[in-house]
């Protein structure tokens, strides 16, 4: 007996935390019940629509589209009404009162409608009146039938009588039956018909006390403390029609005109797929194809042109035979609007000098892209291959994927906005699930379980690689110790249970970073869209988007573009430079760029950063361009382990005999040894040995990654066939099908590589020919991620460049590069020119001074300008904008020592400087009361110094008299202002002795195997102490250990705390060792940031100090006077000891001279801190007898890879962030 009942009123995953009904399944259920539709009602969106509409077609059932709107009430407050879409026209009204209900809502509320527009927008719309908050059953409860009569008067002459119903519902609430007899009355009078429905929010019974959990999750409160507040009902599931005759015994018909909304509602047919660009605007004379095809010949002349002028030869005819071809396949898939479309706005960025990527993806194989300025890498020298990007043979849209600079992509998006409409560009949602790890833990917290032992459970949840972790039920499987665990503990079995419903729920909805579309009209004509800040965004994600038929541009943001730019903009303002300097036109064959690529030294430089990539590059040893594409195509999850690798690395060197699998193609596997590499290898040996064209060849291609055993069965023989028509055994045909089709999943796009490689080649060849500059840029890319800022401070120091302290004299915004050729001498550092002629340097920028706003600094800058350098703090303080100027900035600028250049040949240090701000900032509000009152002085009128003299500048005597800081309170407070160490380090002193105690850089230890004991010296930061269970049962310590490349976490147990409490009060540096985790959050693509668990605190100093043997100072006798060495004598004589000092005497010439002194002394702190004082930091050298009580694990996969069951790390890369994040 069929049915006779269809759901209405659904709510899904997309009711954000409030439904744990999942899409996936409730066709299935739905099915499962024999109904034969089922609609989809969440809060007024449509963010499930498409799914919902292909997963109920796939399965035969009906898809009902609708949303329950938030419609305002005659007399305020939001209301809902539950609308169904009837016909293709109703479905378009309905995703334009979603989309209007979030872009202009009624209500301050959140999104909503007025009765008004739903009127406007009534045609092909059904109405039911909702729950109890419906716009009916409001009015009844509040004002009771008469007023509710009069509304559904209203809602009537919107929808008329045959579509519009009265909604009735059954979930046990005490005020339904009295509220359904009322509703049924007033269905009648009106003379209208009641539907029943119930309110869907989870799928079965037993979900209810899940659905409660995920209330708890929304609401951020326990699940007790939910519970008193929760409005459901246990009654609130997908119910069968069977229980749903049982909850309505009285309303057979109520019943029934279910089925009649689903006939009325259950034919609606989107057409999916069909792609609509908007019509780009084509001069005068031309048609869309015409212009494109005027426009890449102009561009592919130019291209050409320069080639010439650079003295570059090639065949020309070739690049225009290519083009025609491209041409011909564009204009027949009528695709030319598109690259029209993405053309205009590359152009319009590059015309602002805003940074553009090479090319992304497989577009880069275009030589129309190349001829338009799409794309810079030119094709054809490298076989990158058209068809890889559009195949004729297949039907599907380009997909430019197009990278701009980091802080100027939004520019390249409004211009988009402008010259479409604000109302017809968007960007793309994309949607945060409940995934294995963080459901546990959210669920753990509703059930009052401490975070830790949260953490504890979640983690267990093993990392499938790739940014991907197991599901809870495969946990169980892989895991014992969790399944353990849920046997043995009924809490954790709780917790799991639970979890697991949740699992995989929408937590919310968020804007994709790259995606945007662009649409012929609004895009609500098209696709619900809601927004996000100031942007629109659609309600569909990328899949669905597309099928709804919008095509998507990725507007990616790569910082390293940022980086590049700003490098080129420094170099080119070097006094020496005489022509400009363009990236794009260096040579790619620079042996000092290739040098620097094969020392592995390649911090910083894009894609090649991590340690194993680096010992990949000291085997390898690239040597030009070809090898770096092969390295960046190798060094991934696929190739890694499969001994691909080092077959690259023996062939090149010649340790190994390149392959040759036959004389048709040795060509093709030439550029990488023999050994394939790239996908678009595969299509040319399909091509050239088995005569495939190059569009059949890249459906070989993506037949052989999907593996489908009849389909590769077909291709194999009509390969073998071709191979025999080329003079090719049978059985070696066979023999290469089989060994390109167990590489094909492992092959990478080679035109991304060769795009990317392109990048990774000019920031090594800055990085070698203009450190300073390309670490200034690289500083100022990062100047808001502290970490970074300490990360690359440190390694531009290792290449011996300096960075100077901010200064209010020197300094401008961001960092800077100064020259001091007149002070040039050979700097010591392990990588580019030993002496470059000018001297560069880093100089801090004053907008890194922490609590320094944009109008403070233009204050300081415009004095600058307008009155010359700063003669002091006083001076300073009353030429600045005293509004712009309070006193927490100029202790800012004190203690970072910014003031220092003009304070120092004073003889003022910081200390005494800021003892006297208060000073300082009174004698300027006094002038400034003064001069606003008219009364200067005498003097003033007629005296003819400039602003900075006279009374705005302050002697010696106006200085308050203070005691100088002593080292470690002065650095202290430079990094408060600072957020890191900038004129010198505590840890300065220890040097290289420190790995001599055991200890490992935090940067080092980021490539530690997973779980393996460590030590790191450093500060401790961010010291406190968190309570878990009351009475301070439960506790734990959390700080941060910093060193001179960056920080990590670690954390102490409780029962340690008080133990090592005293040197954590000190802020001494100390020596920590631990285990170190890498947990991964399964909400995001990345490894999340190391944490040590440690065992045991040391103070470093205790630890170094104790097993020094020898002291030596380098003296550079250039920098040292008489005097220095007359205090280092006596400061040498008062510490008498056996430990024996040295000298090293660096010469101006750049020679070295060993001398022994006679002095022996007791090393200590005090002792250092002399030392430091008289000569600076970095003139000591500790020579430490080894001491490694516990000898850390160094070996093993030191790559950030995944953890595997061992608690190894794998030496597997992660994939880079900056190369994420496009849409495919």
């Amino acid at each position: 007996m069929a049915a006779e009942f269809v759901h209405l009123h659904v709510h899904t995953q997309y009711s954000f935390l409030t439904s744990s009904v999942q899409l996936g399944k409730l066709a299935e259920r739905t099915r499962e019940l024999g109904m034969p539709a089922v609609a989809m009602t969440d809060h007024h969106n449509m963010f499930g629509g498409i799914q919902h509409y292909k997963k109920c077609k796939n399965l035969g059932i009906k898809p009902i589209l609708g949303a329950e709107l938030n419609v305002t009430g005659p007399t305020g407050g939001l209301h809902h009404l539950v609308i169904l879409a009837s016909s293709l026209d109703g479905y378009k009204n309905l995703v334009k009162l979603v989309s209007l209900g979030h872009t202009e809502p009624a209500s301050p509320d959140g999104p909503s409608v007025t009765l008004e527009r739903v009127a406007e927008n009534a045609r092909g719309l059904v109405a039911l009146t909702g729950c109890l908050g419906g716009c009916i059953s409001q009015r009844v409860l509040e004002h009771g039938p008469e007023p509710a009569r009069r509304t559904l008067g209203l809602l009537k002459d919107c929808f008329g009588p045959e579509r519009l119903f009265v909604e009735l519902q059954n979930h046990g609430f005490v005020e339904q039956p009295v509220l359904n007899g009322i509703l049924e009355g007033l269905a009648k009078d009106v003379g209208l018909r009641t539907v029943a429905t119930n309110d869907v929010h989870f799928m079965n019974k037993d979900d209810a006390q899940a659905h409660l959990y995920l209330d708890s999750i929304r609401l951020g409160r326990t699940y007790q403390e939910a519970l008193l507040t929760h409005h459901g009902s246990s009654e609130m599931y997908l119910k069968s029609p069977s229980e749903m005759a049982l909850a309505f015994p009285d309303n057979p018909d109520a019943l029934k005109n279910t089925l009649l909304v689903a006939e009325m509602c259950g034919d609606v047919t989107l057409e999916l797929g069909r792609p609509m660009l908007p019509n780009f605007p084509v001069p005068d004379g031309h048609t869309t194809d015409s212009y494109f095809r005027k426009v890449s010949e102009e561009g592919l002349r130019a291209r050409l042109d320069h080639m010439r002028k650079a003295g570059i030869s090639v065949d020309e005819r070739a690049y225009w035979e290519r083009l025609e071809t491209e041409l011909q396949v564009i204009i027949k898939m009528r695709y030319p609007g598109y690259f029209l479309i993405v053309w205009d706005f590359i152009r319009e960025a590059k015309s602002r000098g805003i940074p553009v990527g090479p090319g992304r993806g497989s577009g880069a194989g275009s030589l129309v892209a190349y001829a338009l300025g799409i794309t810079d890498l030119d094709p054809l020298p490298y076989d990158l291959l058209f068809e890889r990007f559009l195949n004729p043979e297949r039907v599907s849209m380009p997909d430019f994927d197009i990278d701009f600079c980091m802080s100027r992509r939004e520019e390249v998006i409004a211009y988009v906005a402008q010259k479409y409409g604000e109302q017809s560009v968007g960007q793309i949602a994309t949607f945060q699930n409940l995934k294995a790890r963080s459901v546990i833990k959210d669920v753990a917290r509703a059930m009052g379980i401490p975070a830790p032992e949260a953490q504890r459970i979640a983690s267990l949840v093993p990392d499938l690689g790739q940014g991907k972790t197991a599901t809870i039920a495969e946990a169980l499987v892989m895991e014992p110790k969790l399944k353990e665990m849920v046997d043995d503990n009924e809490q954790v079995a709780e917790l799991i249970e639970q979890s697991a419903r949740l699992e995989g729920l929408t937590r919310h909805a968020g804007m994709h970073a790259a995606g945007v579309v662009i649409s012929d009209g609004p895009l609500y004509d098209h696709v619900p869209v809601f927004k996000s800040d100031a942007s629109l965004v659609t309600q569909y994600d990328k899949n669905d988007v597309e099928d709804a038929g919008l095509v998507k541009f990725d507007f990616l943001g790569l910082k390293t573009l940022t980086i590049i730019d700003i490098a080129e903009k420094l170099v080119n303002a070097r006094p020496d430079r005489k022509e400009p300097f363009k990236v794009n036109d260096i040579p790619l064959t620079d042996v000092k760029t290739y040098q620097l690529i094969s020392s592995g030294d390649t911090t910083g430089i894009f894609q090649l950063e991590s340690s194993g990539m680096q010992t990949l590059l000291r085997q390898l040893r690239p040597d030009c361009f070809e090898d770096i594409v092969a390295v960046v195509a190798l060094y991934r999850p696929g190739p890694l382990g499969t001994g691909m690798i080092e077959d690259f690395v023996a062939t090149k060197h010649k340790r190994k005999e390149t392959r040759k699998l036959h004389p048709l193609i040795d060509d093709v596997l030439a550029p990488t040894y023999g050994v394939p590499v790239y996908q678009e290898q595969v299509m040319q040996i399909a091509q050239k040995l088995a005569g495939y064209s190059l569009g059949g060849a890249d459906l070989l291609r993506r037949a052989m990654g999907k593996k489908k055993a009849e389909e590769m069965a077909k291709q194999k023989a009509t390969f073998i066939e071709g191979a025999k028509k080329n003079g090719v055994d049978p059985a070696q045909a066979d023999a290469i099908f089989t060994e390109i089709e167990g590489f094909a999943s492992y092959g990478f796009n080679k035109s991304h590589s060769a795009a990317y490689a392109l990048i990774t080649y000019q920031t090594a060849y800055l990085k070698a020919h203009y450190p300073t500059e390309f670490f200034a840029a690289a500083l100022t890319a990062d100047k808001d991620k502290i970490e970074k800022v300490v990360r690359t401070i440190a390694e531009a120091r290792a290449w011996g460049v300096s960075v100077l302290s901010p200064d209010i004299n020197a300094s401008e915004t961001d960092f800077s590069v100064v020259y001091e050729p007149d002070k040039q001498k050979e700097r010591r550092g392990r990588g580019g020119d030993k002496r470059d002629p000018l001297n560069p340097k880093i100089r801090f920028g004053l907008g890194a001074v922490r609590g320094i706003g944009e109008a403070a600094l233009e204050s300081v800058f415009e004095a600058r300008r307008t009155g010359g350098p700063f003669r002091d703090m006083f001076d300073f303080a009353a030429r600045v904008d005293g509004r712009r100027l309070n006193k927490a900035v100029l202790e800012a600028l004190v203690t970072c020592g910014a003031l220092d250049s003009v304070h120092l040949p004073l003889g003022i240090h910081r200390a005494q400087a800021y003892a006297s701000i208060d000073r300082a900032l009174e004698r300027a509000r006094k002038a400034t009361r003064d001069r606003e009152s008219g009364q200067a002085s005498l003097f003033s009128l007629f005296s003819e110094a400039r602003p900075s003299e006279g009374a705005s500048s302050g002697g010696l005597t106006d200085f308050v008299s203070a005691p100088a800081w002593d080292r470690h309170e002065l650095l202290a407070r430079e990094k408060a202002a600072l957020g890191c160490y900038v004129s010198g380090h505590p840890l300065a002193r220890y040097g290289s002795s420190l790995s001599r105690v055991g200890a490992m850089s935090t940067q080092a230890l980021r490539e530690a195997p997973n779980w393996s004991v460590q030590a790191v010296a450093g500060m401790v930061e961010n010291y406190q102490v968190k309570m878990f269970k009351k009475g301070g049962q439960g506790k734990a310590a959390f700080f941060d250990i910093e060193d001179r490349e960056g920080r990590v976490q670690a954390k102490l147990r409780g029962d340690k705390i008080d133990a090592y409490a005293h040197l954590f009060a000190s802020g001494d540096a100390v020596l920590v060792r631990g285990k170190v985790n890498f947990p991964v959050s399964d909400d995001s693509d990345e490894e999340q940031e190391p944490t040590l668990f440690v065992d045991s605190v040391e103070r470093l100093s205790d630890k170094v100090l104790e097993a020094t043997s020898r002291i030596t100072l380098r003296l550079p006798l250039d920098a040292i006077s008489s005097r220095q060495l007359e205090e280092l004598a006596q400061c040498l004589g008062n510490a008498p000891g056996s430990c024996p000092v040295d000298a090293v005497l660096e010469l101006e010439s750049g020679d070295v001279a060993g001398l022994a002194l006679k002095k022996r002394v007791a090393p200590s702190d005090a002792l250092l801190a002399q030392i430091e004082r008289i000569l600076g930091e970095n003139v000591v050298e500790l020579e430490l007898t080894e001491v490694r009580p516990q000898a850390p694990e160094r070996g093993g996969g030191r790559d950030r890879g995944s953890s595997d069951k061992s608690g190894g790390r794998r030496g597997k890369p992660s994939p880079s962030k900056e190369q994420g994040g496009a849409l495919h």
